[in-house]
């Protein structure tokens, strides 16, 4: 498929995970790629891999966030998709009991604050062509709770949740849609390496997935270029559940 033909697509966190395998659906499916990231090996190589063009960036940064848009546009001539997905989920965010105010502070501010940043700076290039598309990465967390806490994790993913409601609505009759991709556990390196650490907080996840197993990044990436794409144009403000059917359980099968 080519839904994304000449688009221009720009990609935070696109160094690994959902955010590169969002770069090489993307890539597939025709647009022109803006992989940035902090990592500046990781993003090169991303890059690279799909043909596009390495911004270095750090999310909680204004002036990073600006200078970003600006380099899509002037490389490529328009921002027609923002896939907000750069995050962290640091060890030192846990129970609301044990999180200090540093771990809070700073989870907050990559996890939300970039999303702010990144739709405050993206939405008035889509406004002067009157049409884009946001994804913001929040999580099903943000609809769930969960007694294996990540507590500032949580409450940032539901701020992206609502956020991305709210100008999901403002900005529908500017042609401008804005969705929450709610992922629910990707087999990623941070998941992997989380839960390396507590294999039994990991099995106590597990069983709560119908589907049986965590999700492949690429599958999660099929859903950003869904959103992305015209397929997608009557959709905006929604909460978009990737979750192998978490939201939906009681009890799960055997």
């Amino acid at each position: 498929m080519q839904r994304l033909h000449n688009r221009v697509a720009v990609i935070t966190g696109a160094g690994g995970g959902i955010g590169l395998a969002t770069a090489r659906r993307f890539a597939e499916e025709g647009a022109k790629v803006v992989c940035a990231d902090i990592d500046e090996e990781a993003g090169t190589k991303a890059a690279s891999e799909v043909g596009g063009l390495f911004v270095k960036v750090d999310v909680t940064s204004e002036e990073d966030v600006v200078r970003m848009f600006r380099t899509a546009f002037d490389t490529y001539g328009s921002v027609d998709i923002a896939f907000n997905n750069a995050g962290i989920s640091p060890p030192e965010d846990d129970s609301i009991l044990e999180t200090g105010i540093e771990a809070w502070r700073r989870v907050q501010e990559v996890n939300l604050t970039s999303v702010y940043l990144c739709c405050k700076h993206a939405i008035p290039y889509m406004q002067r062509q009157g049409k884009g598309s946001i994804i913001n990465t929040a999580s099903f967390v943000a609809v769930m709770g969960s007694a294996t806490s990540q507590i500032s994790y949580t409450a940032s993913k539901g701020g992206v949740l609502a956020m991305s409601r709210e100008l999901g609505v403002q900005f529908a009759r500017e042609g401008i849609r804005v969705n929450a991709l709610c992922p629910g556990p990707v087999n990623t390196p941070l998941l992997q390496e989380l839960f390396a650490k507590d294999p039994e907080r990991a099995a106590r996840r597990l069983v709560h997935v119908p589907v049986g197993r965590f999700a492949e990044a690429s599958e999660i990436a099929a859903a950003v270029a869904f959103l992305a794409s015209d397929d997608a144009s009557f959709i905006t403000g929604s909460e978009f559940l990737v979750d192998g059917g978490i939201s939906g359980a009681y009890v799960t099968p055997l």
